[in-house]
């Protein structure tokens, strides 16, 4: 049996740390577990791979809107298995990065496969049995497949599939996406650029439920132009028929039940803990009924010394969040540290067709927690600034909500373009001391520039009861 000085399930966010933990401690022996290519979702089957899908497909999207500028381009054609050719190539350099960071450590040990707890501290990993002193879960999560009848009769893909080489060579004509979230409207977004026929079918009766209902709203009128959006409906039965996949769907309101086929299926239903591979209870690491793994303020489990951060923890399924963590682990668990977690302010984009960025709470979540005689909103329109205009940009805004007697900013919601963008500027004030939204105000804008689109939203506060959605 080898014994670690610290064991490391997920080579995502974890992988971090390791040369800090190198330099405190070169005699360090690390063991690195993956059941996956190394790396982490995120470097080889989210985050990075699908923005290589994305981007081209904002490009196409700013050409066909560029007569409005009196600029007439046609496409002539989109190759889009160079595309995809530059996504693999993407994933492949993400890899090798990886796999050689770790071939070059001698202090590292890797261990390609599923490892699974046998007792406290004791992990069997490929038939070997190897003990660490302190153990760090940052093992990710799974895709969740919904419970469809004779779902496994047709072939689906899946966020993490249709990153898998040759995959989808050839661009569908038809592509059916089960989800209304996020990745469902940045897939649906992709291939609809790219020229197939996208059908969205989410089982919320708002699409993008996690997003403040206007920026919601917005973002379905303007998708809906280039692809259907089916909301309230749930998909029951599945089938192979001579002219493709074709879904049931019933809508969860009046039970009508309508078909749809498309050449291509891909479930994008969100995530789920994949804690039962770690057989969790074998250790005295506890999980909720969900799967997640339970952790302290301090990011440790039931079990001393045993730390879970990332998707493991259930807690926020962001990249960004997943490496804010792993500093305060590496603190807590190698510098003695006792630093609490802080979920104030994470933020989220979605990098669709338009773009949206979110941070804090949305309005019905700060009525519910501050009363609404307590908070203002307020909100401006991109076309209301010089830049705007210059950009001939409709219906996109900037919405933000903030504590009446404080000045604290609450929550603040960007649809349009450069929405990650444009919201930093909000979230860096939300990481000082008072949260105030007074150094937007009173630091000097460059004029005219788009971000003065966020300084103008917050000069715009209003009680909620005089507060109109700008759609």
């Amino acid at each position: 049996m080898k014994n670690y000085d610290v064991i490391m399930i997920g080579s995502g966010s974890a992988k971090r740390i390791i040369g800090r933990l190198i330099n405190k401690n070169p005699e360090i022996r690390i063991a690195m577990i993956d059941k996956d290519e190394p790396g982490g979702v995120c470097s080889i089957r989210g985050c990075i791979p699908s923005k290589r899908l994305i981007y081209p497909g904002i490009v196409i999207r700013n050409i066909e809107h560029a007569k409005k500028h009196g600029i007439t381009v046609n496409i002539e054609s989109i190759d889009y298995k160079t595309i995809m050719g530059k996504v693999q190539d993407e994933i492949q350099s993400n890899i090798q990065k990886t796999k050689f960071k770790f071939n070059n450590a001698t202090q590292v040990d890797y261990y390609r496969g599923v490892g699974a707890f046998v007792d406290n501290y004791t992990i069997e990993i490929n038939n070997e049995i190897i003990k660490g002193d302190k153990i760090l879960l940052c093992l990710g999560s799974d895709i969740s497949i919904p419970q469809i009848v004779d779902i496994d009769s047709i072939e689906y893909h899946t966020s993490k599939t249709i990153f898998l080489e040759n995959s989808l060579p050839e661009l569908p004509r038809r592509i059916l996406i089960v989800g209304g979230g996020y990745i469902a409207a940045e897939l649906g977004h992709f291939y609809s650029a790219m020229g197939s026929e996208v059908i969205i079918i989410g089982r919320n009766p708002q699409f993008l439920p996690q997003e403040e209902s206007e920026v919601s709203k917005l973002a379905r009128k303007i998708l809906s132009n280039y692809l259907t959006i089916i909301t309230n409906s749930e998909v029951t039965k599945a089938q192979a028929t001579a002219d493709g996949k074709q879904l049931m769907v019933k809508n969860r309101t009046s039970g009508e039940t309508k078909s749809y086929t498309g050449d291509e299926v891909i479930i994008a239903t969100g995530r789920r803990s994949n804690s039962y591979l770690l057989q969790a209870e074998k250790s005295g690491v506890e999980t909720d009924k969900r799967g997640w793994i339970l952790v302290d303020e301090y990011l440790e489990t039931s079990q001393k010394n045993i730390y879970a951060f990332g998707d493991a923890n259930g807690k926020f399924l962001l990249k960004h969040k997943a490496n804010y963590e792993t500093e305060i682990v590496y603190k807590n668990a190698f510098l003695n540290k006792q630093e609490k977690v802080d979920y104030h302010a994470i933020p989220h984009a979605v990098f669709t067709y338009p773009e949206i960025a979110a941070v804090g709470l949305r309005q019905k979540e700060a009525v519910e927690q501050y009363g609404e005689e307590n908070i203002l909103i307020g909100s401006i329109r991109y076309e209301n600034t010089g830049y705007g205009q210059a950009m001939e940009s409709k219906d996109f805004f900037v919405k933000v909500i903030t504590e009446k007697h404080t000045a604290k900013i609450l929550g603040a919601h960007i649809i349009g373009p450069y929405a990650s963008i444009l919201i930093q500027e909000i979230i860096t004030q939300l990481y000082t001391k008072e949260r105030t939204f007074s150094p937007i105000l009173n630091g000097m804008h460059i004029h005219p520039s788009l971000s003065q689109v966020v300084e103008r939203a917050f000069a715009r506060l209003k009680p909620v009861n005089q507060y109109t959605p700008p759609i």
